[in-house]
């Protein structure tokens, strides 16, 4: 496993993303993965190592750039409430898709010379608020994302002007949306006013429920972390991507 850090000048500063590519001779298909709101840390770098042990060239663009170096998050004292909940809420709200899909832009052109990295189709995988990047980069790029996925995805059709759903009728990609059972920030007008955009704009697209499981669940040391449902969301990101794009594990 080759792993290496990169730096993207950005109108915003220097975007720092995490880069993961498989032992052997590439180029290997791309796969961009946006983190959760907690950030990367060694857990969800794990996480990039599993899936470009698959075949993939997985880069993770750290989002939270503009704040320089902050501490960790405390997941017990987020879900508590109080001041480092405040800290958590204010990252979140400082980036939006817009934004994100800025320093995407910017992150494809930087990796476009990258002999690790195969051009062409490409895909994009999201958790928690990283799933409505997911989706926003498949409307943002339509010629290069061919399939994206977002787990236990929040805020993905919102009355925001920049959210996702509203980019459906961009959409070429096939769409994966793995739903926790137990998730207010994903609710059920949410999912009815996603689903409609999605089918007036003749996406093809999956919407499925992992019931029981909470908002988190496929994320290794998160506190909704659930072994069972986030295998399962292994064994469907990995079919997914090999169906997109060819690759299957090493």
């Amino acid at each position: 496993m080759s792993e290496e850090q990169l730096e993207t000048p950005t109108a915003d500063g220097v975007l720092d993303s995490y880069l993961c590519t498989p032992e052997g001779s590439g180029p290997w298909p791309l796969v961009v993965v946006y983190m959760d709101a907690f950030g990367i840390r060694p857990a969800f770098m794990r996480m990039a190592q599993r899936l470009a042990s698959s075949g993939y060239a997985v880069v993770v663009p750290n989002l939270y750039y503009r704040h320089g170096v902050f501490p960790p998050f405390d997941a017990k004292a987020v879900a508590a409430g109080g001041a480092e909940r405040d800290r958590f809420r204010g990252m979140i709200a400082s980036i939006s898709d817009t934004m994100v899909m800025a320093d995407t832009t910017r992150l494809l052109d930087r990796l476009a010379s990258h002999p690790a990295i195969r051009s062409g189709p490409m895909a994009a995988v999201g958790y928690c608020m990283g799933g409505g990047f997911a989706l926003s980069a498949a409307g943002t790029f339509p010629d290069r994302v061919v399939v994206a996925a977002s787990f236990h995805g929040g805020s993905l059709a919102t009355a925001k002007p920049d959210s996702a759903h509203r980019l459906a009728g961009r959409m070429r990609a096939s769409l994966y949306i793995g739903v926790a059972g137990i998730d207010p920030t994903f609710d059920d007008e949410q999912q009815q006013r996603l689903r409609q955009a999605l089918d007036e704009a003749g996406v093809t697209y999956v919407l499925e429920t992992y019931e029981g499981a909470k908002h988190g669940f496929a994320v290794n040391e998160h506190l909704a972390y659930d072994t069972d449902a986030s295998e399962r969301h292994w064994s469907v990101l990995v079919q997914l991507l090999h169906k997109a794009l060819g690759q299957q594990p090493l």
